[in-house]
């Protein structure tokens, strides 16, 4: 039976197919065994294993064994269910996973943008609970400054004359500060600043559309607008506030095997899911 390709399961009504070397994985738990009629809790009934547990929860414990990896819906809720089921399979290093529940939930994270319009220059401050995001968002946000001539609040973008990017102010790793917008030089020379934010390729230079683009672009990443507010309305300061769950990095297991073991398995974290 152990050289069997293909195994089917009824797991509580619900029928799974997988491989014989997916069950394996981890050589001392129950489904491996299962597979060389080693545990009587596994009926075979017309050439498949009946288990009397909940199916739907044996769905986490099959892609857990298929990749090795700890990955739940961001309103998942039965973690010391599914603990037990874990426990149950003799899977005990889900199980270990399943306890570190505080690593697994989805949190909360706040992101919060302040705009102030001045004349025909507007200011941006970003502020995040979450350093990843901020310094993800840092990398699409690109300022371009140059001395043009004849400037004003809604010219185009010059082709013609080459603009030189500049680095964003980061206060600390949790916000961003960056401006727009044009500031008179002298005669008619104007010192301009565009933005660009990726994946829109253009520069803009008028803070409203700037801000439009800014919070269209947050809302594709996840993000929602809880609130809207004016911080000081003598400095025209408005705080748009945003919020999203942030999906964890994922909990993996590496297992290593040596000749003549049963098998090893350490749990460790990984980033294979970045701050969204």
């Amino acid at each position: 039976m152990s050289n069997r390709e293909m195994v089917i399961l009824s797991v509580g009504g619900v029928r799974f197919v997988t491989r014989a070397s997916t069950l394996q994985q981890f050589p001392e738990s129950r489904l491996a065994r299962m597979l060389n009629d080693d545990d009587q809790e596994f009926k075979l009934v017309n050439g498949e294993f009946f288990v009397d547990r909940d199916g739907t929860l044996f769905s986490y414990i099959m892609d857990f064994l298929r990749t090795l990896q700890v990955s739940l819906p961001t309103d998942f809720s039965d973690y010391q269910r599914l603990q037990r089921e874990a426990e149950f399979y003799g899977l005990y290093p889900l199980a270990d996973l399943l306890s570190q529940e505080h690593l697994l939930k989805p949190r909360l994270e706040i992101l919060e943008v302040r705009f102030s319009l001045q004349e025909m220059q507007a200011f941006f401050r970003i502020f995040g609970s979450c350093s990843t995001t901020v310094e993800t968002l840092a990398e699409q946000i690109t300022v371009f400054t140059g001395q043009q001539s004849g400037q004003s609040w809604n010219s185009p973008f010059s082709s013609q004359k080459p603009l030189v990017p500049l680095p964003l102010e980061r206060p600390s790793h949790h916000d961003m500060v960056f401006q727009c917008g044009t500031d008179y030089s002298a005669g008619d020379q104007f010192v301009a600043r565009y933005v660009s934010i990726k994946p829109d390729n253009r520069k803009l230079i008028n803070g409203t559309n700037v801000l439009g683009l800014l919070l269209d672009t947050l809302l594709k990443d996840g993000f929602r607008l809880i609130s809207t507010r004016t911080v000081s309305s003598a400095e025209k300061v408005e705080c748009y506030s945003l919020e999203r769950m942030r999906r964890p990095a994922g909990l993996t297991v590496t297992v290593s095997q040596t000749p003549g073991s049963s098998g090893a398995a350490q749990a460790k974290r990984s980033q294979v899911q970045k701050g969204k």
